[in-house]
């Protein structure tokens, strides 16, 4: 078994195509006007508008704006320079600024359009950068 992907729910499809376009600089595939792809090497992050859930069996699956659980991380190069970058794009959806963590990343934390926490994060000790490789 491969873990292929992690689906965002919105109402707002083309916002989060352009946030996530602009923090990670990567671009993302629209497929049709309820499905788009961020391909990484290592993960999808699939946007579908809640459209979509009705080819599941109904909206009531799923609720954008709702998720209170995750966390969608990124590992970056520098976590400190990505903090520049996206400083003020962030404004009040900045969470937490690039803090060392107990276990050795070097972390930021903020919100997308529809919520959801996002942490890009670089391993800085070296049992952190072990486990990365």
């Amino acid at each position: 078994m491969n873990f292929a992907s992690i689906r965002i729910i919105t109402s707002d499809i083309s916002t989060l195509i352009q946030f996530y376009e602009k923090i990670t600089g990567l671009p993302i595939t629209q497929y049709t006007e309820d499905f788009a792809e961020l391909r990484t090497p290592s993960i999808v992050l699939a946007l579908g508008s809640t459209r979509t859930l009705q080819l599941f069996g109904g909206a009531h699956l799923a609720a954008p704006k709702t998720n209170r659980s995750i966390i969608l991380e990124f590992r970056v190069e520098d976590v400190d320079a990505e903090f520049g970058k996206l400083r003020e794009h962030l404004g009040n959806d900045l969470i937490q600024t690039p803090t060392t963590m107990p276990w050795g990343n070097r972390s930021m934390l903020f919100r997308d359009p529809d919520g959801n926490l996002v942490n890009f994060f670089t391993p800085v000790t070296v049992e952190a950068k072990n486990r990365a490789s």
